[in-house]
């Protein structure tokens, strides 16, 4: 079993101590910026700011050069031109309290008590990772909270409001389109048996168990199939059911809805400042990606951005494999997706860890039932690989960018141990958690974890 901290708090005093940390930091990173040359305030802050300033002067945020996101963060930003600079950072701030509130509606709905998803939850709000990353002026916690509003919406069946928030989130930035696979798989035949969200009580599943898996079973008896193409074909066919197809159409509707309207407004440059660019995009510095020393060989090289294009194949690929495999169980696929999908990126930088973060806490619960997994044995193991790669990694970049040591082999094989350690942990996730799906086969959610003692 998982030990969590003995401590006992309500979850009120727990957003309480999240808020006070991030007025911390805030009130830190003022002190720091005005009187430190190295700057608390991250570049992309900055970007943001001078995109909104330009938005003011009745001009295009792509004005600025770097700026690489949806018209709307520009937009969203404005205050910080009116009102003052900081403007952005409490909304960010705000983003990471409403994942907190969020993260613990779900694990209530699941059946956790409120004392033991208070700690659970610690994870998220009090982390300082998560806290200074979004103190510093950066906006992955807004993507955040649109992506588990999505999925707490959809939970709760409550569909249309849900394909527009997720909708919004890809609009925002592509990734969250990875867990449409899962989302649509996680809409079986039982989503929608149950009239509202009853919570039931139900017997546990764990992975490989037959009830964990979608079955071409019908009237109970499952139908011999003597020829894989036509099994295929006709799975196929039973996966396009009405529910799905409504998803699809109102999410993708939203997504091409908000992504016309910009495009109108600001023409191909939008295009291609906040979507293609990152397809063919080439990042040699301040970057964890195992593939950065080929991106940095063949950097002015035609050959560079086919090899880009092409890292996309395996990452798709995996993807989908582990959506199509877990997607019942959306919060732990999801996090599985997120993880795989920026372990093979050609692009990773911190920020980045915060797109799986989010889901840690809805994770961890997943492993409790395995003592292998505990912080004594597996888990303590993972989390010294996952960060003692990164501090390897960091203090060779360090060398690079602050003291012009030619260190680019040393990051190589610094980033190949990264990339090697996520792969261990990955395996090890798919193989230790308890593969748990949101709902039985009446369409209620499934209070899993309420026999779980604080």
């Amino acid at each position: 079993m998982i030990k969590l901290p003995s401590f006992n708090i309500s979850f009120r005093q727990l957003i309480f101590a999240s808020f006070a940390l991030h007025i911390v930091l805030l009130a830190y990173g003022h002190w720091q910026d005005t009187h430190l040359v190295v700057k608390y305030t991250d570049i992309d802050y900055v970007v943001f700011t001078d995109a909104s300033r330009y938005l003011t002067q009745g001009l295009s945020p792509y004005k600025r050069a770097t700026y690489r996101y949806t018209p709307l963060l520009a937009h969203m930003l404005t205050p910080n031109i009116y009102f003052n600079e900081s403007f952005g950072k409490w909304i960010f701030t705000s983003a990471d309290l409403l994942i907190g509130v969020l993260i613990q509606k779900i694990l209530r709905l699941r059946g956790m008590s409120e004392s033991r998803a208070v700690k659970f939850n610690a994870i998220w709000l009090l982390n300082p990772m998560v806290a200074n990353i979004s103190t510093r002026g950066n906006a992955e916690s807004v993507i955040g909270a649109m992506v588990l509003g999505s999925f707490y919406l959809i939970m709760k069946k409550r569909i249309g409001w849900g394909a527009f928030l997720y909708g919004l989130s890809v609009h925002f930035k592509t990734y969250p389109i990875i867990y449409s696979v899962a989302l649509l798989v996680m809409m079986d035949n039982g989503y929608g048996e149950a009239g509202g969200v009853t919570v039931i009580q139900d017997e546990k599943t764990h992975q490989g168990s037959g009830s964990s898996r979608s079955s071409s079973v019908a009237g109970g008896i499952k139908r011999p199939e003597s020829n894989i193409v036509v099994k295929a074909v006709r799975n196929l066919i039973d996966f396009i059911t009405w529910r799905r197809v409504k998803f699809g159409l109102m999410s993708g509707g939203w997504f091409f809805l908000i992504t016309g309207l910009m495009y109108y407004v600001y023409g191909y440059e939008f295009l291609f400042e906040t979507y293609l660019y990152h397809v063919t995009r080439k990042d040699h510095r301040h970057n964890f990606s195992f593939w950065f020393y080929n991106i940095y060989l063949t950097f002015t090289s035609p050959t560079g951005t086919l090899v880009g294009v092409l890292t996309f194949v395996p990452q798709l690929a995996l993807v989908l494999a582990i959506g199509f495999c877990f997607g019942k169980d959306i919060f732990f696929c999801a996090f599985l997706q997120t993880f795989a999908f920026v372990a093979w990126n050609k692009v990773c930088t911190a920020q980045y860890f915060m797109w799986y973060i989010v889901f840690l806490p809805l994770l961890i619960p997943c492993l409790a039932a395995n003592p292998h997994m505990s912080f004594k044995s597996h888990g303590r193991n993972m989390l010294i690989a996952w960060a003692g790669c990164q501090g390897l990694w960091l203090s060779q970049a360090y060398n690079l960018e602050f003291l012009g040591l030619n260190t680019f082999w040393n990051l190589f094989i610094a980033s190949a141990l990264m990339y090697a350690s996520n792969v261990w942990i990955l395996i090890e996730l798919i193989t230790g958690a308890s593969y748990e799906p949101i709902f039985n086969n009446r369409g209620a959610i499934r209070r899993v974890w309420s026999s779980v003692r604080d």
